[in-house]
């Protein structure tokens, strides 16, 4: 039987309105987007990565990784661009260039350039899911954050008070609900580290779950821990935290 390939695709623009620059950071002497690519090397089981950019430093500095680049274009470069679109329009390509179709590809490893919280053990992991369990779309990596418990979640109202963002009846009986960060079980939140879907959740993605739609239905998680893509500046000591002990 024909090997099927695996292919990964790191997306990264060069505008950013909250965090200006974030993708070409430099931490502990590297890019931000360098990490992603390090991880997806290290597995050994990446057969071509992929670079979804219109920025000229990614595309400069990340040619030493030996990826191909997809050129991003305009309407999928600012900030109202979806993920899921660029990820679609990047398999597309890839699909053409390479000459391939869904049938000879096996998984598609997701990346994003300012999501550095990943490594080679959780993306071999996460491979390792899929094929053992055929059921599932997607394997993601998740980090538990209780203390970001919908359940705690507000919002401000037309009079501007504070009122519960989500109805608490949504988590079972008001009377039983208590604030005790763990009492409502684990809060996993999709760090986006990787996302490893397989072919069909691009090609069928506004039929998937909301709201990172290229996962696909059926999603198993890849247990991180304290995962998280940087979106403000005070994220950088955790980041740094993070590479420090579990790169």
């Amino acid at each position: 039987m024909k090997k099927k390939l695996i292919y990964a695709i790191l997306i990264g623009r060069a505008g950013s309105t909250g965090y200006p620059g974030k993708n070409i950071i430099k931490i502990n002497n590297k890019f931000l987007f360098e990490y992603p690519l390090i991880a997806t090397k290290k597995t050994k089981k990446v057969d071509k990565i992929f670079v979804s950019t219109d920025c000229k430093i990614i595309s400069k500095n990340a040619k030493k990784y030996n990826v191909s680049f997809i050129k991003r274009p305009k309407y999928l470069a600012d900030k109202k661009a979806l993920g899921e679109d660029v990820f679609k329009h990047a398999y597309n390509k890839i699909l053409k260039s390479e000459k391939k179709k869904d049938k000879d590809i096996e998984f598609i490893i997701l990346l994003f350039a300012n999501g550095a919280t990943i490594n080679d053990t959780l993306i071999n992991k996460g491979i390792g899911i899929l094929r053992k369990n055929k059921k599932f779309d997607s394997a993601v990596t998740v980090s538990r954050y209780n203390m970001w418990s919908p359940l705690r979640a507000r919002k401000v109202s037309k009079d501007g008070s504070l009122v519960p963002f989500v109805p608490f009846e949504t988590f079972g009986n008001p009377m039983t609900l208590n604030c005790d960060r763990d009492s409502q079980g684990d809060v996993l939140f999709a760090d986006m580290g990787v996302s490893i879907v397989r072919p069909h959740c691009i090609k069928n993605m506004k039929y998937n779950l909301l709201p990172q739609k290229w996962m696909g239905k059926k999603i198993a998680p890849i247990y991180s821990e304290a995962g998280f893509d940087i979106d403000y500046k005070w994220q950088l000591p955790s980041l740094k935290f993070w590479l420090n002990n579990y790169k």
